[in-house]
């Protein structure tokens, strides 16, 4: 991918609000475009940022991988609005060195087009189906990943609590297409 490794316009000077999904998706989008005209998302997920409160669904950054299938290529891309040169946030769209793909793994690549659904509306899906969950654990945090996984047919929303995946106690699956709850895990 060649446009990867390559630095976006710095975000503006003011005060840094929390962002949805979508918004950083679509610019860090147009830039994994630039460097494959064929780039898909394997993975869209919020980053923390201690100066700016991720809540409702928006964060202060987010992460996307992109493929490409005929360059064999996937590359990470982040949108920030904080300029944080020690946390690798430098304030709009960067990306990481381009790796090898092979398509394995559990995560598929999906349709732009499949993204519908923006992590506010998962939220609220997952804060109306998790409410007892979410009343017992007032302080938790609750973070974002979606993905196309075998799981499920259309990608969707993890939404969990707790500091990752792996350490979740409690996740809504939300469909990113229709907006349905899709089931709960652990």
């Amino acid at each position: 991918m060649g446009g990867c490794g390559e630095s976006g316009k710095p975000a503006e000077a003011k005060a840094a609000e929390a962002i949805a999904a979508q918004s950083a998706f679509y610019k860090m989008f147009v830039a994994a475009r630039s460097g494959a005209a064929d780039a898909q998302p394997v993975r869209v997920a919020e980053i923390d940022v201690d100066e700016v409160k991720a809540e409702g669904g928006r964060a202060g950054a987010w992460e996307a991988i992109f493929v490409s299938q005929s360059q064999g290529r996937a590359c990470r891309y982040i949108y920030s609005v904080v300029h944080r040169p020690a946390r690798n946030l430098r304030g709009g769209v960067t990306s990481d060195p381009p790796e090898i793909w092979s398509g394995r793994g559990d995560s598929e690549p999906f349709l732009v087009q499949a993204f519908k659904v923006d992590s506010p509306a998962a939220y609220e899906v997952a804060m109306k189906q998790g409410r007892e969950y979410a009343v017992k654990h007032p302080d938790m945090a609750v973070k974002f990943l979606l993905e196309k996984t075998r799981r499920f047919t259309n990608p969707a929303w993890q939404v969990f609590w707790g500091e990752s995946v792996s350490a979740s106690g409690y996740s809504v699956f939300v469909d990113a297409v229709t907006g349905e709850y899709l089931g709960t895990g652990r």
